[in-house]
């Protein structure tokens, strides 16, 4: 497991999101991400002492983590999709909630975490999944897919134009080896796709690609922004952050779409270049915000 003093949370967005959500004493609210709890933590201090956060992730170890760091506040933290919230609300008699978070990057957790193969250069296995529990590991993907169904799901998920190109040079490396750790696969993509002029490993698409198709990540999304707009009050509203083209397109036609949704950011919110200077992670994030239409 990772250690907590190697992976401190740097929150995307932290002050665009409380702008936007306006959490207020007495409101309950959800991050439906909690990861690392850095904008759990301020969302509940926001709501305290007579609101509530109810924060969920999919992800055991951020669960057990965020359930430390929110110890002091009025928090509730569940191992959950964010999917899967009306039925949260529902056990706990709760109708509805006044604001939403969905913040869809990794955590510095997850990618402090040598077992898991978020980071390229893990020694640990593939892995990928969010919760260690459920689902299939990204390396067993990589042993059974045939070649054009990787070509496929990484050209899908990960929009990588060399697609062809990698899905073939994994299916010769695992005829003579079994290609598990992170670091073989972040090595081998590096060897067979151009350096981008970006400012991005070449291997960032793949991982992308498999860690979406492990997780059924867009599956969760697509569910979710059907569903979580009944979730909030009427005037509630829902925010949501995006790292890469797939999730800000779902989000930004759901939003626009949706008769019980009034979209509030005209133009997607980014961050500014001192945020990008102070936590580079920041750079590709989106963020969109709808509210609960009075009467809807």
């Amino acid at each position: 497991m990772a250690d907590e003093r190697t992976t401190a949370h740097v929150p995307v967005l932290l002050e665009e999101v409380l702008q936007w959500l306006d959490p207020r004493p007495g409101q309950v609210v959800v991050d439906g991400t909690v990861g690392g709890a850095g904008h759990a933590v301020e969302l509940a201090r926001r709501v305290a002492p007579s609101g509530q956060l109810i924060a969920l992730d999919r992800d055991p170890q951020a669960v057990q983590l965020a359930r430390g760091r929110l110890a002091s506040f009025p928090a509730m933290v569940i191992q959950a999709s964010y999917a899967q919230l009306p039925e949260v609300l529902r056990q706990r008699g709760l109708s509805g909630v006044d604001a939403i978070l969905l913040d869809l990057g990794l955590s510095s957790l997850q990618l402090a975490d040598p077992q898991r193969g978020f980071s390229f250069s893990s020694p640990g296995e593939l892995d990928l999944r969010f919760d260690p529990a459920s689902g299939e590991p990204a390396w067993r993907l990589l042993e059974h897919l045939s070649q054009q169904k990787l070509a496929d799901l990484i050209y899908r998920y990960g929009e990588e134009r060399y697609s062809r190109r990698i899905a073939r040079a994994i299916v010769q490396r695992r005829s003579q080896a079994p290609l598990r750790t992170a670091a073989e696969l972040a090595e081998l993509v590096a060897r067979v796709v151009p350096r981008s002029r970006q400012r991005i490993h070449p291997a960032t698409r793949t991982f992308q690609a498999l860690r979406i198709a492990v997780n059924r990540e867009l599956e969760h999304l697509e569910q979710a922004l059907r569903v979580l707009p009944e979730c909030l009050n009427p005037g509630g509203r829902l925010a949501v952050v995006s790292f890469h083209s797939l999730e800000d397109r779902l989000v930004k036609h759901a939003l626009r779409q949706d008769p019980r949704l009034e979209v509030l950011t005209r133009r997607v919110v980014r961050p500014g270049a001192e945020e990008v200077a102070r936590n580079p992670r920041a750079r590709s994030a989106r963020l969109r915000v709808a509210r609960r239409r009075l009467g809807s």
